[in-house]
């Protein structure tokens, strides 16, 4: 059977290019203005970044797999569950909680443990951006924590490329735009925060439900957003193991349901499916960078698909996304500074 969703391939650039500042602004409007589908792809990545995302990703599912009471011990509630590990906290469209998803969140940015302590003394009521990092035990998942840290740095690092790309766009086309302020952005916020998600393998007859049931239709609050390819795993044929016996997964060529995956709305009101290649990064765009640019980006609106019940096997989607964010005393626009901004959201959704 073939998906009948239209799918479109993003527009694609190489780090290499990024790195020499040789990405054209045509590149630029094509995947992030107005008529775009608000997306990047980065090819050619450093060699370690494959092993990462693997190694990562089959983590993801060894954490899902803890014991209750291991998983309650990562949990932040102080910090919203914005903080370690959260499922059912967060609500769908219809208000229900999402329990099809499990998500362990991490302040991500390689500044954050020197200022954290500082940070959370100034924004004592912003505990889900200052609030210290929980990690499982080493002796659960033993380089968890290592992984998880390098990976992260890595995307920001290419975000911040991306970032310097978008600014010399923006100050040749917005008047009175400041100079690097994306990249600024991008490399000195301590507020970046990373997603790694586990979306549980459906259980019951097939059936269809609404599309967006997995992960609600929403837009990214941040400047852009950092996203790996989803890793599909049978965690049937592959039970994940923890402590001394955690070896990475292994990794279905592709999902067993063809409707899984990441959706986009179009400025047309289509829904668009696309893919993003297992050897590449994703950049999308959020509601700050729309701000900041006056518009000339767009952030869209998208959600995620996980597999279906009835496609055999047990298969779990595995994901990491690192939305990186501006400080919380930088302005967002000429009213609210990122404190201000980031609050309505996460009283919008949880």
């Amino acid at each position: 059977m073939t998906d009948p969703t239209p799918q479109q391939s993003a527009v694609t650039v190489s780090l290499h290019h990024l790195n020499n500042n040789k990405v054209g602004f045509s590149s630029l409007e094509e995947a992030f203005g107005p008529s775009s589908l608000g997306i990047l792809v980065v090819k050619g990545l450093p060699e370690k970044f494959h092993s990462l995302r693997h190694r990562l990703l089959s983590y993801s599912s060894a954490l899902a797999s803890l014991p209750k009471d291991e998983l309650e011990k990562l949990e932040s509630p102080a910090a919203k569950w914005l903080v370690g590990w959260s499922l059912g906290k967060e609500t769908l469209k219809d208000g229900r909680y999402d329990t099809l998803k499990g998500s362990y969140y991490v302040n991500c940015s390689p500044l954050f443990p020197a200022q954290q302590a500082t940070v959370a003394e100034t924004y004592p009521s912003f505990s889900e951006y200052t609030a210290p990092n929980v990690w499982p035990s080493k002796d659960l998942l033993p380089d968890f924590e290592d992984t998880f840290n390098e990976l992260c740095t890595l995307i920001i690092d290419i975000a911040a490329l991306v970032a310097r790309a978008c600014d010399k766009y923006a100050e040749a086309n917005i008047p009175d735009y400041t100079n690097a302020y994306l990249e600024h952005v991008v490399k000195t916020s301590v507020s970046t925060k990373a997603r790694l998600l586990h979306y549980f393998p459906k259980e019951g007859d097939p059936q269809d439900g609404d599309e967006d049931d997995w992960c609600a239709t929403h837009l990214d609050h941040g400047c852009l957003t950092g996203l790996t390819s989803a890793m599909f795993v049978d965690e049937a044929a592959h039970p994940p193991r923890t402590g001394s016996y955690f070896a990475p997964l292994t990794e279905l060529e592709c999902s067993p349901d063809h409707k899984a995956g990441l959706y986009i709305h179009s400025r047309t009101g289509a829904v668009t499916k696309v893919a993003v290649p297992r050897d590449c990064l994703a950049f999308q765009t959020g509601e700050a960078l729309e701000i900041i640019t006056k518009g000339k980006f767009k952030a869209v609106p998208h959600f995620v698909r996980g597999t279906g019940a009835g496609v055999g096997g047990k298969v779990a989607r595995n994901t990491l996304a690192v939305f990186t964010q501006p400080n919380l005393w930088e302005m967002v626009d000429d009213k609210r500074d990122f404190a201000a901004f980031a609050k309505e959201i996460v009283e919008k959704n949880h």
